[in-house]
C-alpha cells in the first residue's frame, strides 16, 4: 500500500510539473526578453501620439502587439530549429530540447500571429493591423527565411522589421504614421547592427558552426568593429531627431547626448581593442540595450503632457476638438487624423 501511495504522489506531482512546463515552453517560444524591448518602444510610440486612446483599448493595443513579436519569435525559432541545435546559445531553446515539436512551434506562430492582427484591427485601426501584419511577414520570410542565411547584411536589413514597433503604436493611435515614428524607426533601425555585431563578434564561432554569414565571420574583426564605429556614429546622430523635430526637449536632449558620448566612447574602445579582448564587445553589447531603453523611457518622460485628443477604438471616432489646434506640442501629421481617419 506504501509503494502504490508514493506511485501516485509521484505521478500527480508529474502531471502539475508537466502542467507548469508545457505553458512556459510556449512561452519561451516568443522569445520574452526581445518581445520586452520591442513592447517598450511601442508602447512609447502610442504614448506620445497626439491622439490617445482610451486605457482598455490601450492594453488591448499593446497586448495585440506584444502577441505579434511572440508570433514572429515562435515562427523564428520553428524555421531555425536546425541551426539553433548546432549553436552553444539557442540549443536549449524549446525545440532543440524537444520540449516542443516543430509542428506545436509552427501552429502556435501562425494561430498567434493572426489573433494579433484580427486583434489589433478590431480594437484600433486597418493601418496598425497592416502594420503588425507586415512586421511579422518580414522578420519570418524576409529576414529568417532569406537574409539570415545568405548575405552578411542580414541584420541590417533585417533590423527593419524591429524598427516597426514605434511606428505600429503610433499608428494604432492615430491611424497614420507621421515624422515622429518615422524618426524613432530610423533610430532603432540604426542601432540595431552595432546591438548584434557586438554580440556576434563573441559568437563567432558559433555563427561559423551554423553556417550563418554574420559579418565577423564573414568580414573578421576588424572591419565589424569599423562598420560598429560608423553606426554609432550615425546612431547617436539620429538620436537628436525628436530634439529637431519638436517632439522633445531638454531633458531628452541632455539624456541623449550622454548616453550618446558613451556609446561611442565604447565603440571607439572596441575598434581599438585587441582581438583576444572579449569585454570590450560584451560592454558595448549590454551598454546598447541600456541606451535605447534609456532613449525611449527619456522620451516618454520629457513629451509633452498637455491633454489630447481622446479616441475610443473599437472603430470608434476621435473626439478631435479645437484642443488639437491650440496645443503646440501635437503636431501637425496629427492634425490631419479627422481628415484622414474614417
Amino acid at each position: 500500500m506504501i509503494s502504490i501511495a508514493i506511485s501516485v504522489s509521484r505521478l500527480r506531482l508529474t502531471s502539475r510539473s508537466g502542467w507548469v512546463e508545457r505553458p512556459r515552453q510556449f512561452i519561451n517560444l516568443a522569445k520574452p526578453r526581445v518581445m520586452t524591448l520591442a513592447l517598450f518602444t511601442a508602447f512609447v510610440g502610442l504614448m506620445i501620439a497626439p491622439i490617445r486612446l482610451e486605457p482598455f483599448v490601450g492594453f488591448i493595443a499593446i497586448l495585440a502587439i506584444a502577441a505579434g513579436a511572440g508570433s514572429a519569435g515562435a515562427l523564428n525559432m520553428w524555421y531555425d530549429a536546425d541551426i539553433d541545435a548546432v549553436m552553444a546559445r539557442t540549443a536549449m531553446r524549446p525545440i532543440p530540447r524537444g520540449k516542443v515539436s516543430k509542428t506545436e512551434a509552427l501552429i502556435f506562430g501562425v494561430v498567434l500571429g493572426i489573433t494579433a492582427v484580427m486583434a489589433l484591427a478590431l480594437v484600433t485601426n486597418l493601418a496598425a493591423a497592416a502594420l503588425l501584419a507586415c512586421t511579422i511577414l518580414f522578420y519570418v520570410a524576409v529576414y529568417t527565411a532569406w537574409l539570415k542565411r545568405t548575405t552578411k547584411q542580414n541584420i541590417v536589413i533585417g533590423g527593419a522589421a524591429g524598427a516597426l514597433p514605434p511606428v505600429i503604436g503610433w499608428a494604432a493611435a492615430t491611424g497614420q504614421i507621421g515624422l515622429e515614428p518615422l524618426a524613432l524607426f530610423l533610430i532603432i533601425f540604426l542601432w540595431t547592427p552595432p546591438h548584434f555585431w557586438a554580440l556576434a563578434l563573441n559568437r563567432s564561432d558559433d555563427y561559423a558552426r551554423a553556417g550563418v554569414p554574420m559579418l565577423p565571420v564573414v568580414a573578421g574583426r576588424e572591419a565589424t568593429t569599423r562598420q560598429i564605429l560608423i553606426y554609432s556614429g550615425l546612431l547617436v546622430l539620429a538620436s537628436e531627431l525628436p530634439v529637431g523635430l519638436g517632439f522633445a526637449g531638454m531633458f531628452y536632449g541632455v539624456v541623449v547626448a550622454l548616453g550618446g558620448a558613451l556609446f561611442l566612447l565604447l565603440a571607439l574602445n572596441l575598434n581599438s581593442s585587441a582581438a583576444t579582448d572579449r569585454r570590450a564587445a560584451h560592454g558595448l553589447f549590454v551598454f546598447s540595450i541600456a541606451y535605447l531603453f534609456l532613449l525611449f523611457a527619456s522620451l516618454l518622460a520629457d513629451h509633452n503632457n498637455a491633454p489630447a485628443p481622446t479616441r475610443s477604438g473599437l472603430n470608434g471616432r476621435s473626439n478631435v476638438s479645437s484642443l488639437t489646434a491650440k496645443q503646440p506640442g501635437i503636431m501637425h501629421s496629427a492634425r490631419t487624423f479627422s481628415v484622414r481617419e474614417a
